[in-house]
């Protein structure tokens, strides 16, 4: 492991014992100046938060793992600036890094494998890039602010598998806020909040890249929030199959959900509130993919258009449907950041 910076210079902290350490540091006789320098303690994610575990395609056993559990069994370390949090986003070992106050970066950067990157309290933010999974697995982001991404908020490509996105919210990117392309597998986004953007989610890049995404691209979308956001909530190439459950849908401009080039898309338990276009079978250039809607709840909103047949989830994993007419008092009330227990 490589050596790490001082304290001052870095701004690390961690976990607990770090705390513990510098809060132990002698008094100059009990004087003004020392009692000014004892450190506030550090915040921690709370036990039952860190115990959670990801449901849906992020939670099959397969590709050799038994679901995804992120830097579970790592060091737990808090970082309040960039280059301390790239720095153990980089590193190969498993780490639980916390994120405490806002970190800017520019562009994507790298994630590597077996890394849980969570925020602390309800402020905690990366502004102005992205982070980029590419090639890796076992990877979880939880309670953190994306917001004014020059790229993509977060890319996960290049078969990386095994990620669960949860209680994150996403706005004002340059490009997507969540892309799962190029061979990624067994992706979970849940009780995310997404707002003041236009093209939110993608799922297979190119119309060309069947080779690639065809039996892969697995991912469970639930208890998401897409507050007025444009489009691709999400749009779907090649993968089968791509669950869509318990999701509120409002006021979105352009359309709810579109699966293109054949992908299998089942959609149901949601709730779409002024959405014209709710449901597409094909969209743009792009041929049409097969769509299964049931249970869902149309208020302000037109009819969906479905197609075909698709493989049920149920063959992978069990879930629970909550009532859709829940879904546009649950969702805001847990969605996004500051809302994990």
């Amino acid at each position: 492991m490589r050596n790490l910076p001082s304290l001052t210079r870095r701004g690390l902290l961690a976990g607990t014992a770090a705390t513990a350490a510098l809060a132990a540091l002698p008094a100059a006789g009990g004087s003004s100046l020392a009692r000014a320098a004892a450190p506030a303690p550090v915040p921690r994610v709370r036990a039952a938060a860190a115990a959670q575990s990801a449901d849906g395609f992020a939670g099959v056993p397969a590709l050799g793992l038994s679901g995804t559990t992120g830097g579970a069994g790592g060091p737990v370390v808090t970082v309040t600036d960039a280059e301390t949090f790239l720095d153990y986003c980089d590193r190969d070992e498993p780490y639980v890094i916390q994120v405490l106050g806002t970190l800017r970066i520019s562009s994507k950067q790298g994630v590597r494998s077996n890394k849980t990157i969570i925020g602390l309290g309800g402020d905690a933010e990366i502004t102005g890039g992205g982070l980029d999974m590419y090639r890796r697995q076992n990877v979880i982001i939880r309670n953190l602010r994306f917001t004014g991404a020059d790229d993509d908020s977060l890319s996960i490509q290049q078969s990386s598998h095994h990620i669960w996105i949860d209680h994150c919210t996403f706005s004002a990117g340059a490009d997507g806020l969540i892309d799962i392309v190029r061979g990624a597998d067994y992706v979970t986004v849940s009780w995310n909040h997404f707002h003041d953007h236009s093209k939110t989610m993608l799922i297979g890049h190119s119309d060309a890249n069947g080779s690639q995404d065809r039996g892969k691209l697995r991912v469970t979308f639930h208890h998401n929030f897409f507050d007025g956001t444009d489009q691709r909530h999400p749009r779907v190439r090649f993968a089968e199959p791509v669950h869509v459950y318990n999701n509120y849908y409002r006021n979105n401009r352009l359309y709810g959900v579109a699966s293109t080039e054949d992908a299998g898309v089942l959609v149901e338990g949601n709730y779409f509130e002024n959405v014209a276009h709710p449901i597409h079978s094909g969209y743009d250039e792009s041929g049409p993919g097969r769509v299964v809607e049931r249970n869902n709840l149309y208020v302000g909103s037109g009819t969906p258009r479905t197609l075909g047949t698709v493989i049920e989830p149920r063959t992978y994993y069990a879930y629970t449907l909550d009532a859709p007419s829940t879904v546009p008092a649950t969702v805001p009330a847990g969605a996004g950041v500051g809302r994990i227990a």
